[in-house]
């Protein structure tokens, strides 16, 4: 914006006192001051507005109207309201420093010519970086690169001062500025996108996260829709988002044009990377098929390294492999499930780089993804003998699947434990695959069981007949819970209490804060009312294992 519109703008009550021969000046931000020396606070460009407080004589004016010129400040435009008018040193310092120089009228509020320098400003810089996006957008579709998001993230911080990241839809950082949001905010943005494609909701999505307003868009193919989504009947898909820390709701409509140009340049960004991935899942569901056929361990490996090459080679001697298998459902299709057990490996493991504070830039491509069936299963290479477990996934990955799961579908893992060559993943598939069927057993969107269940009584409860848990429970609990709602005398938590205390009388009564023979007395009434006896193991295990499947 030149110097010249500000005059053409009848509601800013302008009027121009001196440097009319430097009206063509670029005017590229606005601040208001009464400082006797604002230089420091100044970086060029500026429209400096200023209701002269600092001025006490005047000797005043020339120091302050050479330093804001030696600053670069574009004008300086004085207030009449304290004064009733521009003092005449003042004008003709601004003619010595070649410096224009404004009245601004006792009407107008400095907040008015402020929001429009700003709001004009700020739309030029849009329409001049849109034409760079654009170039950038054809630069990435002609196969030549052009630095890919963080490229055109970088010219959004550094020309419109916006922080702008690219997550997955777990929250995992793609792109953006580093330190970004914490964790957590990046996991509530996600799922509030996902939660929001569920019922369609108009683009941008608006978020307060982490105490900062967000602005959200979808990076899908096809650029940027008018809403999140179309209410889905089905699970989410894995795309990504453009999370912009700023209210949305105060951009001019350049601004949205931008952003939506943006997300159409990472979108296309991203379809290249899945097209470029294609060969990899076929190698991977090759791999796959090796090792479900228990081929030599020489084979399994050398294609492993052909399909994920910068995974760790599988000679290191800290190397651990890992199985991890995945069912969607009501997709019920492995395909259906390969992207998002992609996203839920990568950011697994993403989130332990960052809580041991050494971040890893390859977590994204420690495995490959094969289909199975039903199932997509990830083969792993750690890079030490931490496998991961089914806690570091749900608290990775569950809040915001959970949030795009509620009501269509459901995600259930599992983990098999890490085996210390390729020759043993064979039996960590079969682990792998277990576990996942613990978690579908259990409740909630998102499930994931671990090898470390496979050695208790929790794998064979998921898989006892309805029917059959129903009259084990009944025949143990329901005399008890019967007595409980007649008498109140909770009987039924005092069971409970005194298992967990391992049938110690002392920790049991101070724990429910009763005298040891009341305790005595409610497990004479549960031996009296079940005929069982609560000294012999095999009855404790009985009410131990009613007490987990009821």
């Amino acid at each position: 914006m030149r110097l010249r519109a500000l005059l053409d703008e009848e509601g800013l009550g302008l009027r121009l006192l001196g440097g009319a021969g430097e009206l063509d000046r670029a005017v590229r931000g606005v601040m208001t001051t009464d400082l006797r020396d604002p230089s420091r606070y100044l970086s060029g460009g500026e429209l400096v507005l200023t209701g002269l407080a600092w001025r006490r004589g005047p000797e005043d004016c020339e120091p302050f109207v050479r330093r804001v010129a030696a600053a670069g400040a574009v004008a300086l435009a004085a207030g009449e309201a304290e004064i009733g008018g521009v003092p005449d040193d003042l004008v003709a310092a601004c003619a010595r420093h070649r410096l224009p120089v404004f009245a601004v009228d006792e009407r107008v509020a400095f907040a008015t010519i402020t929001e429009y320098v700003v709001r004009r400003v700020s739309g030029g810089r849009a329409r001049e970086l849109a034409a760079v996006v654009e170039r950038h957008r054809r630069l990435m579709a002609s196969g030549t690169g052009g630095g890919g998001p963080d490229a055109v993230l970088d010219l959004l911080a550094g020309d419109l001062d916006l922080r702008a990241w690219v997550l997955s839809c777990t929250g995992r950082p793609v792109a953006g500025p580093v330190p970004g949001p914490a964790p957590q905010v990046r996991a509530r943005l996600a799922g509030d996108l996902l939660a929001a494609a569920r019922v369609g909701h108009p683009v941008p999505l608006r978020v307060e996260a982490g105490g900062r307003v967000h602005a959200l868009f979808p990076v899908t193919p096809g650029g940027v829709p008018d809403t999140v989504a179309r209410p889905a009947a089905g699970p989410p898909r894995a795309d990504w988002l453009l999370a912009v820390e700023s209210d949305p709701a105060d951009w001019p409509a350049e601004r949205l044009e931008l952003l939506g140009g943006v997300t159409r340049l990472i979108a296309a960004g991203r379809e290249r990377r899945d097209a470029a991935a294609a060969v990899r899942d076929r190698l991977a569901d090759e791999v796959l098929a090796l090792v479900r056929a228990g081929a030599a361990p020489a084979e399994v490996d050398a294609r492993l390294r052909a399909a994920a090459p910068v995974m760790v080679p599988a000679a290191a001697p800290d190397t651990r492999w890992q199985v991890v298998t995945a069912r969607l459902d009501p997709a019920g299709e492995g395909a259906a499930a390969r992207p998002l057990l992609e996203e839920v490996v990568a950011t697994a493991l993403g989130r332990r780089a960052e809580l041991d504070g050494t971040p890893d830039a390859a977590a994204d491509s420690r495995g490959v993804v094969g289909v199975d069936g039903g199932e997509a299963v990830a083969l792993l290479a750690l890079p030490g003998p931490r496998a991961l477990t089914a806690g570091e996934v749900l608290a990775a990955v569950g809040g915001p699947l959970a949030r795009g799961l509620e009501g269509v579908g459901r995600l259930t893992v599992g983990l098999s434990s890490g085996v210390g060559s390729a020759e043993g993943l064979r039996g960590a598939l079969e682990e792998a695959r277990h576990a996942r069927r613990v978690a579908a057993a259990r409740p909630g969107a998102v499930g994931a069981a671990g090898h470390e269940e496979l050695a208790s009584h929790v794998l064979l409860l998921p898989f006892v007949p309805d029917d059959v848990r129903r009259a084990f429970t009944a025949r143990l609990l329901d005399p008890l819970a019967d007595y409980d709602r007649r008498h109140r005398a909770e009987l039924v938590p005092t069971l409970e209490a005194f298992l967990d205390c391992d049938g110690s009388w002392t920790r049991c009564a101070a724990r429910l804060h009763l005298h040891v023979n009341t305790l005595r007395y409610r497990i004479g009434r549960i031996e009296a009312l079940t005929g069982r006896e609560l000294s012999r193991l095999e009855d404790k295990v009985d009410f131990f294992l009613a007490l987990r499947v009821r």
